[in-house]
């Protein structure tokens, strides 16, 4: 086991939560202590993709850990330096926005502000309709941000939806290790 604390927190895009959960269960098993983290919003909202319970259970169970739900159970982050490494997988649009800005009103984006004023790692992994469009000009400032680390990503459907953008979500564990060492895994772009 590794020693290093990871949290992991997940935003919307619950299409991709079945993507994404494989990667929590690899990296919980590689890592001593793995934090979970949901969105308010993912904490409480039902979809056709599973009820937000059976989420949050599935997640606890994987980790251990009771998820954090709030700003208030986020914030502690920080100040009590509770991680080494922070993963936001699946970070939305609206996510990525949000840390472009460095706004923090939510329980993921406060984790975030609270992990990065340490100087230690956050590795995101994209899942968004308009990353090649609104929200490019986000991504392009948080490629230029210290300590923001990128899952490989793609288009996920060019004739589709030619400017959606999904990080390879089996790549989440070896983009932690990268990370961890001050490193973008690469290839960025699939």
């Amino acid at each position: 086991m590794k020693q290093a604390s990871v949290g992991f927190a997940f935003c919307g895009s619950y299409c991709t939560y079945e993507q994404v959960f494989p990667a929590l269960k690899a990296t919980a098993a590689q890592y001593k202590t793995v934090l979970p983290i949901i969105l308010e919003r993912g904490a409480e909202t039902d979809t056709r993709f599973g009820a937000a319970t059976d989420w949050i259970r599935k997640i606890e169970q994987a980790t251990g850990r009771k998820v954090l739900k709030t700003i208030q159970e986020a914030e502690p982050i920080g100040p009590q330096k509770l991680l080494d490494v922070l993963v936001i997988a699946p970070c939305t649009g609206n996510t990525i926005a949000k840390l472009a800005a460095a706004i923090a009103d939510t329980s993921v984006t406060m984790a975030a502000k609270a992990h990065l004023r340490n100087g230690r790692p956050v590795v995101l992994a994209v899942s968004t309709n308009d990353g090649l469009s609104g929200n490019a000009q986000n991504i392009g400032t948080l490629l230029a941000r210290k300590n923001i680390y990128f899952v490989p990503f793609q288009q996920d459907d060019p004739v589709g939806k030619p400017t959606s953008l999904v990080a390879d979500m089996t790549l989440i564990p070896e983009t932690i290790d990268a990370a961890l060492r001050g490193q973008q895994l690469q290839p960025l772009l699939k």
